[in-house]
């Protein structure tokens, strides 16, 4: 299995050549995906299915947030996962919590 891939390192350095040029958005990104290179393809597929509108509860985007840190040290991404849970609760798109949703009964 011969994948192309890129190098963290090359990442990282695309994100220096962003934050000089005043892409501090792009830099961003470039970082959070560097973060990504050390993640099996499972975890990155996982996230990019987390972060589809009603796809997980605010619970469970925390717990992935909480992974994201603690097994990856990808801190950035769970940024971006706690902050995609706020957007997702202020505008309706999370995903319903049983659990909450049987208490309330």
């Amino acid at each position: 299995d011969a994948d192309i891939r890129i190098s963290s390192d090359t990442l990282l350095l695309q994100a220096q050549i962003a934050e000089l040029t005043g892409r501090t958005c792009l830099a961003e990104n470039f970082r959070r995906a560097a973060e990504l290179c050390c993640l099996p393809d499972d975890k990155v597929l996982e996230i990019y299915y987390a972060l589809r509108p009603f796809r997980c509860t605010q619970n469970e985007l925390e717990a992935l947030a909480i992974e994201m840190e603690d097994r990856y040290q990808a801190v950035l991404n769970a940024k971006l996962l706690r902050e995609a849970s706020w957007a997702y609760q202020e505008r309706g798109l999370l995903k319903t919590d049983p659990q909450k949703h049987h208490r309330a009964s």
